[in-house]
């Protein structure tokens, strides 16, 4: 059923999916935007306004874009002010003054690959103020955590390709004592992997590994042509990092078929421990493993959970539905006949359901956020071929 909701000057159409059989959840889509650009290469959540709630920012290749929670009202941050294309955004209290601020790489895919960050204009209908901080060619992905055991996180940086060295080189920026004037300093965390495509920081625990570090010290999972690699800190000096490859992904005959393209980890209710990915980049395949402590003991089952994306490109891990297991939400841009996003559900008998969560989006990216305010997690996406925003609102059971 269409639902067409006119509101602070947005336009904007509701689709209701109805729940599945087996689902246990269901979700209103929400059109925030049709056409807000040529690709919306990016989507996060964020408190723009600092009112408390958090808003939907969109990223395309010339603008990044700001729906106003509650009524989704679209505003401007940005508009050509960078080199395009914008490419991906990780939102952070940069200057320390209590209000995000934004992180941005942009120049995709030749253009110098620039990074940067955004502080908020003077007014909510300002413009926001862009401030330089480095530039490495094939900047793809950024992401805010702790990798070099300090006071505050790091942006860790990863190219799709190389440029300087054999491979690409995998950078942590630290915020400077003045991050406006003062020089960000970047420390080399890897340079060995070819065509990462994605990498995510998480707690050494996440993938069943003990360290002599701080709790708050993450590694990085680097999803590559090499497969799934973990980048962890030489406890005797933080600033130096070995590389430890986990998984081959997928072992087709070209680096195109070879690898990890995507990686997330999570858990289930019963402590069980597994990383998520889609193999190879832009590959046809979800994937779950089922983590052990550190790999070590025997390789991880590994379950294919479908062989028939086309364009996998956006992935995340949540509990959705409150069960607290938690759940594999992938998104794919090219028709199957459908574009869309996925659901897997794991069930008591150790199997994973599939769900279809919707058909609006070519999905380039998604995160999950609660967005409402209401508890319950929803699915924020960016489209490229379909050029769009969706939020999809979690109905619960």
């Amino acid at each position: 059923m269409l639902k067409t909701i006119i509101g602070s000057g947005l336009l904007w159409a509701a689709f209701f999916v109805p729940v599945a059989p087996g689902q246990s959840v269901s979700f209103e889509p929400i059109v925030l935007d049709h056409a807000p650009g040529r690709v919306v290469y990016a989507v996060t959540a964020a408190d723009i306004d600092n009112d408390g709630l958090q808003d939907v920012v969109a990223v395309t290749e010339h603008a990044v874009l700001w729906y106003q929670a509650p009524r989704w009202r679209k505003r401007i941050l940005l508009a050509d002010a960078t080199i395009p294309d914008n490419v991906c955004i990780a939102p952070f209290d940069i200057d320390r003054n209590g209000r995000i601020d934004l992180a941005l790489g942009a120049g995709w895919p030749k253009g110098g690959g620039t990074i940067q960050w955004l502080s908020p204009g003077k007014s909510i209908e300002q413009p926001w103020n862009v401030h330089p901080i480095s530039s490495e060619g094939w900047t793809h992905r950024m992401r805010w955590a702790n990798v070099l055991g300090t006071d505050e996180p790091q942006l860790v940086v990863s190219p799709l390709n190389a440029t300087i060295r054999d491979g690409a080189r995998l950078l942590a920026f630290s915020i400077p004592k003045d991050p406006k004037h003062d020089r960000w300093h970047s420390t080399v965390i890897n340079e060995s992997l070819n065509r990462i495509h994605n990498h995510l920081c998480v707690a050494p625990e996440a993938i069943g590994l003990e360290t002599d570090d701080d709790e708050s010290t993450k590694i990085t999972l680097a999803a590559s042509q090499e497969g799934l690699s973990a980048i962890i800190p030489d406890h005797r000096n933080p600033s130096k990092f070995r590389l430890v490859p986990l998984l081959p992904g997928a072992t087709g005959d070209t680096p195109d078929k070879q690898g990890v393209g995507e990686i997330k980890t999570g858990m289930l209710s019963n402590g069980q421990r597994f990383a998520a990915t889609i193999e190879p980049m832009h590959g046809t395949d979800a994937v779950v493993y089922e983590l052990g402590d550190f790999f070590a003991a025997a390789s991880p089952k590994r379950t294919v959970l479908t062989d028939q994306l086309r364009g996998g490109h956006a992935l995340a891990v949540a509990d959705i539905d409150g069960d607290k297991s938690d759940e594999i939400i992938v998104g794919y841009r090219e028709p199957n006949p459908q574009v869309g996003i996925v659901m897997f559900d794991h069930q008591p008998d150790g199997t994973w359901t599939e769900h279809r969560i919707g058909s609006q989006v070519a999905c380039e990216d998604l995160v999950v956020a609660d967005v409402t305010g209401d508890g319950k997690l929803d699915i924020i996406a960016g489209g490229r071929a379909t050029r769009n925003v969706v939020l999809y609102v979690n109905q619960g059971k």
